[in-house]
C-alpha cells in the first residue's frame, strides 16, 4: 500500500509540473550584483599568503601610459578584451610566517573615492584583525599604498611597526618638497604625511635603505624608479619564492608585451623601465611566483618569455587545504 501511494505521489507531482505554463517563472529574484569578500589565500612553503583586495579604480590608461601611443595602448587593450578607462585592481598582501604577521601595502583607505578602501574589511573577512599585524612593509608612499594606515588621525594598526625605504621617506614626508611640487602633485605628499606621521610620532616607523633582510624569509630589494625609494619584497620559504612588485608595472595587457612602456606616475621612467625589465627576466628565469598591486585581483601568477616580450599566467584557483 505504501509503495502504491508513493508511486501515485510521484506521478501526481510529475503531471503537475508538466501542466505549469512554460512562461511561468519562479526565479524572478532581484540581482545581488556584489561579489564575495576580496581575499585569496595560497601557501608558500610554510608561509600563508593572503591577497587582499582594496577594490578597483578606473584609470584612463591610454592617456597615462608613456613611451607609447594611445593607439597602441587601445589596440593592446582590445586584444585582451579590455578598454580604457581600465578597471584597475589595488591589491595588498598579508604574510603569516608562523611567527610574524606582515602586511605589504595597505590600500588607499580614505584617500580615494568610494570604489577603494576595502582592504581592512577584507582583512577581517580573511580571519585577521588589524591589532594582530606585527609589521607593515610599504613598497612606496603613493596614496593607494599607504592610505589604509590611518583612519583620521588614528593608527589602524596600533601594534605594527611600519617600514619603508629611507629615500621614499625623505622625499614624501618632506614639507619642503611638497611646497616645491606642482599643485596637482601636492595631494600625494599630503596623503603620505597624513598616513605615516602618526606612526612616526609614535616611534613606530623604521626606515631601511636599499636591499635589506627584514626578517627570516622576507627581504626588501631596491627597485627605485617609480618613486625615489620604490621597493619590491622577496618572500621565501622551503625553496619556494614569491616576489611582490608593488608598482613595478600597471597594465598587464600592455606592459608584459612591451616592457619599455612607462606611466606618468613614474618619478624616473627610464629607471622604472629598467627595473621592470630586470624583474621580468628574473621571474621568467627562476619561475618564482609574482604579485603586483595593480594586476587583476588576486594579482598572483607567473611570468614567461624572453628579453623582448613576456606573458603572465595567473595562479590556478585552488582552495588552501587545512
Amino acid at each position: 500500500m505504501r509503495t502504491t501511494l508513493s508511486l501515485r505521489s510521484v506521478l501526481f507531482a510529475t503531471l503537475t509540473a508538466l501542466a505549469i505554463p512554460a512562461t511561468q517563472s519562479f526565479a524572478a529574484a532581484p540581482q545581488v550584483k556584489t561579489s564575495a569578500p576580496g581575499f585569496y589565500r595560497v601557501m608558500l612553503g610554510q608561509f600563508e599568503v593572503t591577497a587582499l583586495s582594496d577594490g578597483t579604480v578606473e584609470l584612463p590608461v591610454d592617456k597615462l601610459l608613456t613611451n607609447t601611443t594611445a593607439e597602441k595602448v587601445s589596440k593592446a587593450l582590445h586584444k585582451a578584451h579590455q578598454h580604457s578607462p581600465l578597471e584597475t585592481s589595488v591589491n595588498a598582501y598579508l604574510i603569516n610566517t608562523g611567527n610574524k604577521l606582515v602586511l605589504i601595502d595597505t590600500g588607499a583607505g580614505n584617500l580615494f573615492g568610494p570604489t577603494l578602501g576595502k582592504m581592512l574589511s577584507n582583512l577581517k573577512a580573511a580571519g585577521y584583525s588589524p591589532e594582530q599585524v606585527d609589521e607593515i612593509y610599504i613598497t612606496h608612499m603613493h596614496p593607494d599604498h599607504v592610505g589604509g594606515l590611518t583612519s583620521g588621525d588614528n593608527m589602524v594598526f596600533p601594534n605594527a611597526v611600519v617600514r619603508a625605504d629611507q629615500h621614499d621617506a625623505d622625499f614624501w614626508l618632506s614639507t619642503a618638497n611638497m611646497e616645491k611640487a606642482p599643485a596637482d602633485a601636492k595631494g600625494f605628499f599630503q596623503g603620505a604625511m597624513a598616513s605615516l606621521n602618526p606612526y612616526v610620532k609614535a616611534g613606530k616607523f623604521k626606515a631601511f635603505e636599499g636591499d635589506t633582510e627584514l626578517q627570516p624569509g622576507i627581504r626588501a630589494i631596491a627597485s627605485h624608479g617609480h618613486t625615489a625609494g620604490h621597493t619590491i619584497y622577496q618572500i621565501s620559504s622551503q625553496n619556494q619564492q614569491l616576489v611582490l612588485w608593488g608598482d613595478l608595472m600597471h597594465v598587464a595587457a600592455v606592459q608584459f608585451a612591451e616592457p619599455s612602456v612607462t606611466i606618468q606616475f613614474d618619478s624616473d621612467n627610464k629607471a622604472a623601465a629598467a627595473e621592470r625589465k630586470k624583474a621580468y627576466a628574473s621571474a621568467a628565469s627562476t619561475g618564482a611566483m609574482i604579485g603586483a598591486a595593480h594586476l587583476s585581483f588576486p594579482g598572483l601568477g607567473y611570468v614567461r618569455g624572453d628579453k623582448k616580450a613576456y606573458a603572465f599566467t595567473p595562479v590556478n584557483y585552488s582552495p588552501v587545504k587545512p
